[in-house]
């Protein structure tokens, strides 16, 4: 099985669990009109119980600002928060690359800003751990031989999955289900305490995640160690529903992008919001944002055409793969600091 097909089964089989999920509730009003509440959808890198501390007082402020209620949509998978877009069960939503990036395409929605993290980056890096003191480096990994227990990410993971295989397995012809012993796919904080706890050998996971299972648990954190990390990846964004009431949006929008900004008691106390969720603030962003993970996806394509050995399907993989590449590269020498 291919990388990419890979990824599409395990993406597979969340969606009829995601269908069920959103199909029960409510549509909110939209189309242009102003809802009376609004769901704000979190992605699932971490549990409900460790994140809704983090978000709650944000989403608070953000209810205050634009005069609607805001409640939290915490999914326990990627497929989920995109079904949810899709089904209008949620009007906005915090997206990593790859996710965000299938709401756009398949679930009406378009990106409002992005984040920046603490330090002022707008990138992030995908990572593989193993336990401290295994021995396990990245060479060894890539020998392959079934001997490790690996632990994969969300099938619509960018870290956790696309990454790690666009840049590391993929160029080396690896397949990770035939390459080790054992093949899991869980959230980053699964796969985390696994490696921690001796449970699974080596796992995906990024550098965003690593700040808070540090601050969360020095000790812990302790028993991992980063073997391999990936070239810079986009940072999350923040999306909205097309069909969201345009003053409403822009109320949506000059929230997020002004957000801890300014001096005061609420600037600093909206700082304080975004130091615990490891973020700097938020910047403008549009779909362009997600390039590329376009790149990203249509390097997979190539990868699984050249496996099929069909010189026709090889030939188009390859000129739309050169073509998005170029047309990215022109993008980012128009535009060096997006």
């Amino acid at each position: 099985m291919t990388g990419r097909r890979m990824r599409k089964a395990l993406a597979g089989a969340l969606a009829l669990a995601a269908l069920a999920l959103v199909a029960c509730g409510e549509r909110a009003s939209t189309s242009g009109k102003t809802p009376k509440e609004l769901t704000v959808s979190i992605l699932s890198a971490e549990n409900q119980a460790s994140m809704s501390p983090l978000w709650q007082p944000l989403l608070d402020d953000m209810s205050a600002q634009i005069g609607v209620k805001v409640k939290p949509y915490f999914a326990t998978n990627y497929t989920s928060l995109v079904e949810a877009m899709r089904f209008n069960q949620v009007q906005v939503g915090w997206f990593s690359a790859d996710p965000a990036l299938e709401a756009v395409n398949r679930a009406n929605a378009e990106v409002l800003g992005r984040v920046v993290q603490g330090g002022g980056e707008a990138t992030y890096e995908s990572v593989l751990i193993a336990r401290k003191g295994s021995g396990i480096t990245v060479d060894k990994v890539l020998a392959c031989g079934k001997k490790y227990d690996f632990g994969i990410g969300d099938a619509k993971s960018t870290s956790g999955t696309l990454a790690p295989m666009t840049y590391l397995f993929d160029p080396k012809g690896i397949e990770p289900t035939t390459c080790f012993k054992t093949v899991r796919s869980a959230s980053h904080q699964a796969n985390y305490m696994a490696v921690a706890k001796g449970l699974v050998d080596v796992a995906t996971n990024n550098t965003v995640g690593l700040l808070f299972y540090k601050r969360a648990d020095p000790k812990l954190f302790d028993q991992i160690e980063v073997i391999w990390k990936s070239p810079p990846l986009p940072e999350s964004s923040i999306l909205v529903r097309k069909d969201l009431d345009p003053v409403l949006k822009e109320k949506i929008r000059q929230f997020f992008l002004t957000y801890g900004t300014g001096t005061g008691p609420q600037a600093d106390a909206q700082r304080k919001e975004l130091a615990a969720l490891t973020y700097g603030g938020f910047r403008p962003a549009d779909d362009s944002y997600l390039d590329p993970v376009r790149e990203m996806e249509a390097a997979q394509v190539l990868v699984d055409a050249k496996k099929g050995k069909d010189p026709k399907k090889i030939a188009a993989a390859q000129a739309a793969f050169d073509k998005l590449r170029a047309s990215n590269a022109q993008k980012r020498a128009a535009q060096p600091d997006v």
